[in-house]
């Protein structure tokens, strides 16, 4: 069933969105070549609780870390460690932080160093998915209008739209319904109604939407090409859609 917050719900649910952007934007702060994805995660961490809330993905499903951290071929769900970036990498965060009783979640794709024309023009269009996906999410439209958003941008510039993993309602818990696919037919799907609030999150790799996942939970790309991440936590308000995660 997909929750529909009150007003002072969505209040409520503000902090915790901005601790997640301030989160993230930190994140992006520390990206650079010679950083462990590990420091990164600590200092994200120390961040979160610093500002008296949770790190939402620590221990979710066995998650044994802050924030996600994916690495150039990774789509989703890397796990921080000693590994070192290079120049021309790209990093893929996604972080949330819960607080009195709500979460937020976030995600976006940073270059270490100077990363190629290639991998730029990913990042850029599907940092640009996002945002059309938000515009399609006002009130009175379908869920499919979300994906179409993403999918008819994302694969205009022949990139693939990851299938096997989807954005998804938020609020007292990370994961609530609905499901919000990067991929859809106009004016399918559910009626998006004030109060809705939405994880969208579009997952668009260089080449073929299919993925492959290791035994540790990572998912890569199955092609072996770059991968890119953007999301941001939004309301469905009777005015239009409102971004919670904006930094």
């Amino acid at each position: 069933m997909v929750s529909l917050k009150t007003s002072k719900e969505l209040s409520d649910m503000k902090l915790s969105c901005q601790i997640s952007a301030q989160a993230l934007k930190l994140a992006g702060e520390l990206i650079r070549p010679g950083v462990s994805t590990a420091h990164i995660n600590k200092m994200v961490h120390e961040f979160i609780v610093s500002q008296g809330a949770k790190p939402t993905f620590l221990g979710y499903g066995g998650f044994p870390a802050a924030c996600c951290i994916s690495v150039n071929d990774e789509v989703i769900h890397g796990i921080p460690s000693d590994r070192i970036l290079r120049d021309g990498d790209i990093v893929s965060v996604d972080v949330g932080a819960a607080i009195n009783g709500y979460t937020g979640d976030n995600a976006a794709t940073f270059a270490a160093g100077t990363a190629s024309e290639e991998a730029l023009t990913l990042m850029r269009v599907t940092e640009e998915c996002l945002y059309k996906a938000i515009e399609a999410a006002q009130p009175g439209n379908r869920l499919g209008d979300i994906g179409y958003a993403v999918q008819s941008h994302a694969e205009s510039f022949g990139f693939g739209v990851v299938r096997d993993f989807v954005g998804h309602g938020v609020g007292k818990q990370l994961h609530e319904a609905p499901e919000v696919p990067n991929y859809g037919t106009p004016g399918r799907g559910i009626r998006l109604m004030p109060g809705m609030t939405l994880a969208i999150e579009p997952m668009i790799n260089g080449k073929g939407s299919a993925v492959r996942v290791l035994k540790n939970g990572t998912v890569l790309t199955a092609s072996g090409s770059l991968s890119a991440h953007f999301e941001h936590t939004i309301a469905i308000t009777a005015d239009g859609p409102v971004i919670l995660t904006k930094a």
